[in-house]
């Protein structure tokens, strides 16, 4: 279990996380171990290569670094990246150009909400030279009709159009003996209670209004009214969320070994599949800002060793609908890439805003 950052700090003077900090700094920036002799050079105070080695084997006995293969050098493990991060990563504002690029090219976008979702993903991807990801949830569909249409003496089709266009077909048992006029009597009753409202809205005012439909309905519209209400309690198809991976080709190279470029691909077979996204956004919703996970974090992208850096973006209630953010090796430029995701993210919030 990784230890929080306090233990840490508790047991590293400041010379140890003076030499920690150079070591992680330096794989950041060039993906290789840092041998003593090296480490020696780059401190400000003068320390010799064994001295500097008697840190490193102490940082090494945390399990704050390691030797990767049979390299002289050390690198930071997953847990030294957490507790960095954690503890040590200073992380600054937007540069000026980057702020000016994602401004005007996700709010010079028109189109559909998914247009400059798409827009934001592919910023991600070059900013960060890593994938970007959006994962959106399905907007509740707001009801501007609702119908029932007869099939068969059994059954008969609810009929659900959005104020957006969408329309969404669910078929229902009919109870025995049905008039066509009681269909047209509870599509009318359904009709006045649920139009202008979302499915999840319509579902609890039919609900609160069971005492007076008992009255004013007959048994046989009630049984069809419940069968429409039970219809609005299905699962939609396009409750799903929806994905969107750019820069895909900058995590696969063919220089892979192919263990790597195996989990990899799985990776984005499942971010396709959607597994674990719900889970996802479900954590979203608790988050207040950028969230970072680093390697086996977060189970979704554990396999593939990544590290991901997310943000939650919300509509025009304040509600968080979709995380976005970069999915990249685990020496990412954090320092970087944080406040970039970050600022992305509140750009998306004010367009979610202004669609409404």
């Amino acid at each position: 279990m990784t230890k929080p950052p306090e233990d840490f700090l508790s047991v590293l003077n400041a010379r140890s996380q003076d030499i920690f900090k150079k070591i992680v700094e330096r794989y950041l920036d060039t993906g290789m171990p840092v041998g003593s002799r090296d480490l020696s050079r780059m401190l400000q105070v003068g320390l010799s290569p064994a001295s500097v080695r008697n840190v490193m084997a102490d940082l090494e006995d945390l399990g704050l670094i390691a030797a990767p293969h049979t390299s002289a050098g050390r690198a930071p493990t997953q847990e030294g990246l957490r507790f960095f991060v954690d503890a040590m990563l200073e992380v600054g504002a937007v540069d000026e150009r980057e702020r000016s690029q994602i401004a005007s090219h996700i709010e010079g976008r028109q189109g559909q909400v998914e247009d400059f979702l798409t827009e934001a993903s592919q910023l991600l991807s070059g900013l960060s030279q890593g994938a970007g990801v959006v994962i959106a949830a399905k907007a509740d569909m707001v009801l501007r009709h609702i119908e029932f249409v007869r099939l068969d003496a059994s059954r008969a089709m609810a009929v659900l159009v959005g104020q957006d266009g969408q329309v969404e077909n669910r078929i229902m048992d009919l109870p025995p003996g049905l008039a066509a006029s009681t269909l047209t009597q509870a599509s009318n009753y359904l009709a006045h209670h649920v139009v202008g409202r979302t499915i999840a809205e319509a579902r609890k005012v039919l609900a609160e209004q069971r005492a007076e439909q008992r009255a004013e309905l007959d048994e046989l519209t009630q049984k069809l009214v419940d069968a429409g209400i039970a219809t609005l309690s299905q699962p939609s198809a396009s409750s799903q969320p929806t994905v969107i991976v750019r820069g895909r080709a900058n995590l696969i190279n063919d220089a892979m070994a192919s263990d790597d470029l195996a989990r990899m691909r799985q990776l984005f077979d499942e971010l396709e599949s959607k597994d674990g996204l719900l889970d996802l956004l479900g954590d979203a919703e608790k988050a207040q800002g950028v969230r970072i996970f680093i390697g086996s974090e977060n189970k979704l992208f554990s396999l593939s060793g990544s590290s991901v850096i997310l943000s939650p973006y919300k509509d025009a209630n304040d509600k968080v609908v979709g995380v976005l953010g970069v999915i990249g090796p685990t020496r990412l430029n954090y320092a970087r890439i944080v406040p970039v995701v970050d600022y992305t993210a509140n750009v998306i919030s004010a367009m979610m805003a202004r669609k409404r």
